[in-house]
């Protein structure tokens, strides 16, 4: 691809005009569509899941967690009490609560010659049952083998629970005992205890529950999600559009325009060779406060709630623009130049913030070009691969995130017991870029000054990212190089590599051979 000449050269970064007004018309179909979307991706989801749900509960099973163990020294385990209020729902028909759902209890002893008692009642009666008797809580305490957290102390020992008759529902037995319940008003207690009330009780108790509502409410949930997708999504795109063609007004045509010289291939006969067609540049202001930085997470709240809205934004407009490049080979110029936008606003964002703290000036709500010391400029392609679309966002990219993973994303890592193999502890450390910029925020709180050569070195792992992150976004097809190029401004196009100039050929030796004499005919006396 050839570079056009550009015949209004761009105007030098951070000495752009003041912003350009953005219609509200747009910003208005932008928000409606952005929450509409992603309700109804939320619905489309949540719909999707309950339809896995119910298609689970097919043949009347129960969808059951997974066993847990729990062992105490007491006489008794007792579960969370479970709090219903159906209302007026308990006077329907016995077959509505029915289809309402159901709950399944199923206790497993750990001893096989044991024998269990599991049963369910009012929460009141269990105290009653219990009082002065000493028994453990279920919870974490219990399944980690050690009760003393979850203990209640007492003296009396119980007497046997199958004699009670305040039971709503019990069973009692050698193996796997299992109860199943219907929803009923009320404050319920699970209790497990072994038939013979002894201690220590030791058991496997698993929970499952079903409900016949969950088809119903599945399709429900698709049904509003495929509407709010189908609202959303166009009012999202031409949202985005409209503030496209606001930022970037009477959009030149492929390969002029700003940025456009960026966008050439290498040469072949050794002229310089082009810049990577992402231009980002930022300009480290003079006289940083020294303080300042401790408080602009507070300052920049404002922003992060906007960017929230317009990522999202961007997410579904690149998945559009990804489907019409696959047939055309173009990307809408107006979907363009809001990506653009939202990539310049968040950097604007990050150079202000903690990811380079490079100005104390507040960065403008607006996603056009404007007077501000940090900008980002993305050459508009003349062409765009359509194969390359499909792989160049996840595939292609695996090298640069890996690279960018170490950069900028934190490490953690976990200590684990080595006697019983549970997780103890987890630990976080910053990453390669936020620990340069707590650096430089530490020196300037002290010094008043920012390091020049470590703002350099911050501004080129940004420029990094942010040129992986057009590439993902099916902006640009030229892969992103693997180097560092620091500086607050865009580097000087590389010179080729030129081929050593060739030696001068030795100068021909005129000796005369029959006389020998080495000035040949510059003998006079020839």
């Amino acid at each position: 691809m050839t570079a056009q000449p550009v015949s209004d050269p761009p105007a030098p970064a951070g000495r752009h005009p003041g912003p350009r007004p953005t219609r509200p018309g747009q910003w208005v179909l932008l928000v409606v569509g952005t929450l509409l979307t992603a309700l109804g991706l939320a619905a489309l989801v949540s719909g999707l899941v309950l339809a896995a749900a119910a298609s689970a509960q097919q043949g009347g099973r129960y969808l059951s967690s997974p066993p847990d163990r729990h062992q105490t020294i007491t006489y008794a385990l007792v579960g969370p009490p479970a709090v219903l209020d159906l209302g007026e729902a308990e006077v329907s028909p016995v077959p509505f609560l029915n289809e309402l759902g159901s709950v399944q209890v199923r206790v497993t002893a750990v001893d096989p010659g044991q024998e269990l008692f599991v049963g369910v009642a009012a929460s009141e009666d269990v105290d009653r049952y219990l009082d002065g008797v000493a028994h453990a809580r279920m919870g974490a305490g219990t399944e980690a083998g050690d009760d003393a957290p979850d203990r209640v102390p007492g003296e009396r020992a119980p007497g046997r629970p199958g004699n009670r008759t305040f039971w709503a529902d019990s069973d009692q037995g050698p193996g796997t005992r299992e109860l199943t319940l219907d929803l009923r008003s009320g404050s319920w207690t699970l209790v497990v205890m072994n038939a013979d009330a002894t201690r220590p009780v030791w058991a496997d108790v698993q929970v499952g529950a079903r409900s016949d509502l969950l088809g119903p409410v599945a399709g429900g949930q698709l049904i509003c999600g495929l509407v709010g997708l189908a609202a959303g999504v166009p009012l999202l795109l031409l949202g985005a559009a409209g503030l496209g063609r606001d930022i970037g007004p009477g959009t030149p045509p492929r390969g002029t325009g700003p940025g456009a010289a960026l966008a050439g291939a290498p040469s072949r006969d050794g002229a310089p060779a082009p810049p990577y067609p992402v231009r980002l540049t930022g300009l480290l202001d003079t006289g940083l406060s020294r303080w300042l930085w401790l408080v602009k997470w507070l300052l920049v709240i404002p922003h992060l709630i906007v960017l929230a809205v317009l990522w999202f934004a961007l997410a579904v407009t690149t998945a559009a623009a990804g489907i019409v490049v696959l047939f055309t080979g173009r990307y809408p110029p107006s979907w363009f130049s809001f990506c653009v936008g939202v990539l310049r606003w968040s950097w604007r964002v990050g150079f202000y913030s903690y990811a380079a703290l490079g100005t104390d000036r507040y960065p403008p709500f607006t996603p056009a070009r404007a007077d501000y010391p940090a900008e980002l400029e993305v050459a508009y392609p003349e062409r765009l691969s359509r194969g390359l679309v499909l792989v160049k966002w996840w595939l292609l990219a695996i090298p640069h995130l890996l690279v960018l993973g170490v950069l900028t994303g934190g490490s953690r890592w976990t200590s684990v017991s080595e006697t019983d193999g549970s997780t103890t502890t987890t630990s976080w450390g910053p990453s390669l870029l936020g620990l340069l910029v707590l650096v430089a925020a530490v020196i300037l709180l002290f010094t008043g000054r920012y390091r020049p050569e470590l703002f350099a070195l911050v501004v080129g792992i940004n420029r990094w990212v942010n040129r992986v992150l057009a590439y993902v976004l099916l902006m640009r097809d030229e892969y992103p190089p693997f180097r560092l190029d620091q500086g607050p401004v865009e580097p000087p196009p590389r010179e080729a590599a030129m081929p050593p100039a060739p030696a001068d050929p030795p100068a021909p030796d005129r000796r005369d051979d029959r006389s020998g004499d080495p000035l040949g005919d510059q003998d006079p006396a020839r």
